[in-house]
């Protein structure tokens, strides 16, 4: 399993907020957009350090902390029910092409663990 990129996820009401300060101060761009989130990367590039803006979680769920993308979800799944830790949402198929599922860290930070589709 690999861990492909980690965002971090920051509440915000408006997240089209984001973009005078975070594209302007430090030169970050959209690289994703469905109206409730957006992530802006570094010159634009995704594969390059990432945050985005949310104003909820998608699918009616809260905002998580972090966004974890792995190669495997199957595989973190099975270690997670392993160590008998709490799924606090999930595993389910997004719309918007990504399964994923939350669960808390020994912090009590939100994780959403995610694999694109296809």
């Amino acid at each position: 399993m690999t861990v492909k990129r980690i965002v971090a996820n920051m509440l915000a009401a408006e997240p089209a907020l984001a973009k005078p300060f975070y594209g302007s101060i430090f030169e970050m761009h959209p690289v994703m957009d469905h109206g409730w989130i957006q992530t802006y990367a570094a010159g634009g590039d995704p594969a390059g350090p990432q945050l985005s803006f949310a104003s909820e979680g998608g699918s009616g769920a809260p905002v998580p902390d972090l966004s974890i993308e792995v190669d495997d979800l199957d595989e973190v799944l099975h270690k997670v029910e392993a160590a008998g830790l709490a799924i606090e949402y999930g595993p389910a198929e997004e719309p918007w092409g990504v399964r994923r599922f939350f669960l808390r860290d020994p912090f009590g930070r939100l994780v959403n663990v995610l694999a694109h589709r296809g």
